[in-house]
């Protein structure tokens, strides 16, 4: 075999290597890209999903993870792709008034094609975590839906378990019209509740401060103790809990929109209270 020598090997020059032909190839992108069109209000992202056939669009948001006392309350809302003059006012429901959010409450629920709301009481969110109460929350939610949605879309970060595509939405509530919608059904109805507990547990104030830790919530529960609706998983609730004090089973009624639900509420039970509200 002749020996061949490198130096008499014919160089490739960089013009060379830049005139080579490679065959052609036709390149496929997935999933397919969407153009992503200005829409009205907060349509923007849901009319992309629907114009590539991943509607209905469902949307989850929460109420109530910050507050010492009082439940954890989830919504998902699924709107129709057509949007409706009556929720052009749809915005993060933090930024609307109460009067605002309670006049849409209703017209997002006639209007939706579906929705649902699910409570997480006090010692569910102490047995699990707010985090984790929060993950289950959002996946009941949408499983309690009653029809199943195209794409999810939840407010803030990635929920695991859901079982049609999602994508998590940073600030979600004042992006997307459905996470807005969920945010005001979770926010109307946590509202409502902790108003009940007040007229029910005198003293704390829950009307006014919603459970939240203000000066006047933390002076409450220097004055009278935590009860039965503050989270003992939370520092300012444990510090003012009575020595000895162990477990507060007791049956609570929950009065949601169209009825009510009785929850047995003893620490070893795991059973969330939901809202069926289904369309």
């Amino acid at each position: 075999m002749d020996r061949i020598d490198l130096h008499d090997w014919p160089a490739v020059t960089p013009v060379a290597r830049s005139q080579r032909r490679l065959p052609s190839v036709e390149r496929v992108s997935w999933p397919p890209r969407v153009v992503m069109r200005k829409a009205g209000g907060l349509r923007t992202l849901e009319a992309a999903l629907n114009r590539s056939g991943l509607g209905p669009v469902a949307g989850v948001d929460e109420a109530g993870r910050g507050p010492s006392a009082g439940p954890l309350v989830v919504a998902a809302c699924m709107l129709s792709p057509k949007g409706h003059d009556a929720l052009a006012g749809l915005d993060d429901s933090k930024k609307l008034t109460e009067a605002v959010r309670e006049e849409l409450y209703p017209v997002i629920t006639r209007l939706a094609l579906a929705w649902h709301v699910v409570v997480i009481p006090a010692w569910e969110i102490d047995a699990i975590g707010i985090h984790v109460a929060n993950l289950e929350g959002m996946r009941r939610a949408v499983a309690g839906l009653g029809r199943t949605p195209g794409y999810v879309l939840t407010d803030g970060f990635r929920v695991p378990g859901i079982p049609v595509p999602s994508l998590p939405v940073v600030g979600g509530d004042a992006t997307a019209a459905c996470i807005a919608a969920a945010s005001v059904l979770a926010k109307v109805t946590r509202d409502r509740m902790m108003v009940e507990l007040d007229q029910r547990l005198p003293g704390y104030g829950f009307a006014a401060h919603k459970g939240y830790n203000t000066p006047e919530h933390n002076a409450a529960l220097r004055q009278l103790g935590p009860c039965v609706e503050h989270r003992r998983s939370w520092r300012n609730v444990r510090e003012h809990e009575p020595a000895g004090a162990a477990g507060r089973p007791v049956r609570h009624e929950v009065v949601v929109s169209s009825g009510s639900v009785i929850v047995d509420q003893v620490t070893s039970d795991r059973l969330a209270t939901e809202a069926l509200h289904t369309r």
